[in-house]
């Protein structure tokens, strides 16, 4: 079955460039700006979008991102409306792909099943839940594949030759590359080390490579979208948000555009990058 994020990364392989990948927290700062901000994404220049499922305890996620995640939370963000803002996108963008992000908690008090069907019918395309490892795949991810959902898995730096095949074993639509050992947004990434570790996994897979924590320029998100098929960029969509926001925590007005406009420049640096020599996007290195 050929997906959205499939289509996607198809025709990103036949202009020769990267992917800028968005990240923004459902539901922050309020469910109404939280959908404008949404709907604004692809027209700035986003390819893929990471929507996060708001959690009371992100363990992998920095000062920025657990910060979003409280804003949500505590204007009563939960997956009903986090899957509410999924399908009220999708009644004017069918084609942009929409990846749910976050932990396994929020998903199993739902309940699996019922999960799987309800994002389906929203309009969701792939799934990434950072704290369930290959070797729980019957819990979510092979149902979640059964359900025409990709199923997105994480690499790191820690992440050598013998797990690697682990962790690709049922991945699907592309594979993240966390750059740094750390918390999101914690530090920028070394771009050689990046390129390294970007054609060493191609070697194991052609699924496409997207590389995320720590970019937050446009020269950052050029030079790794040289080799990476697509560059993830979070914390600083997320710090825009909190940076318009009034003293009672309401939005100011320039919110959205505040957020459009990096993802502009943002943009622009990923399709100014000169593609290196890890493989075309989606293609194994040789």
């Amino acid at each position: 079955m050929t997906t959205r994020i499939d289509r996607r990364f198809a025709a990103l392989r036949e202009e020769g460039r990267a992917a800028l990948v968005t990240f923004v927290m459902a539901g922050d700062p309020d469910y109404e700006a939280s959908l404008a901000i949404l709907k604004a994404l692809p027209h700035a220049g986003a390819d893929l979008i990471e929507l996060g499922m708001p959690f009371t305890d992100p363990m992998a996620d920095g000062p920025a991102i657990q910060g979003a995640e409280l804003r949500a939370l505590r204007t009563g963000q939960n997956m009903k409306r986090t899957l509410a803002l999924v399908r009220e996108f999708r009644g004017g963008d069918e084609t942009t792909p929409i990846v749910l992000m976050g932990y396994y908690n929020p998903i199993c008090v739902y309940g699996g099943a019922r999960f799987l069907t309800d994002a389906t019918s929203a309009g969701v395309d792939g799934l990434i839940v950072v704290d369930l490892p290959p070797e729980e795949d019957e819990e979510l991810c092979l149902p979640a594949l059964d359900a025409g959902l990709n199923f997105i898995r994480l690499a790191t730096p820690t992440t050598d030759d013998k797990r690697l095949p682990t962790v690709l074993r049922n991945t699907s639509g592309f594979v993240y590359y966390v750059s740094i050992t750390g918390i999101t947004g914690s530090a920028a990434p070394d771009t050689d080390k990046v390129t390294a570790a970007v054609r060493r996994i191609k070697r194991h897979t052609a699924l496409p490579v997207c590389v995320g924590f720590g970019v937050r320029t446009a020269a950052q998100a050029r030079a790794i979208a040289q080799d990476a098929d697509g560059v993830v960029v979070g914390s600083a969509l997320v710090e825009a948000v909190r940076n318009n926001l009034d003293a009672a925590g309401k939005p100011a007005p320039a919110i959205v555009a505040a957020v459009a406009d990096l993802v502009h420049a943002l943009a622009e640096g990923v399709r100014g990058a000169r593609r290196g020599t890890a493989g075309s996007a989606g293609q194994v290195a040789v």
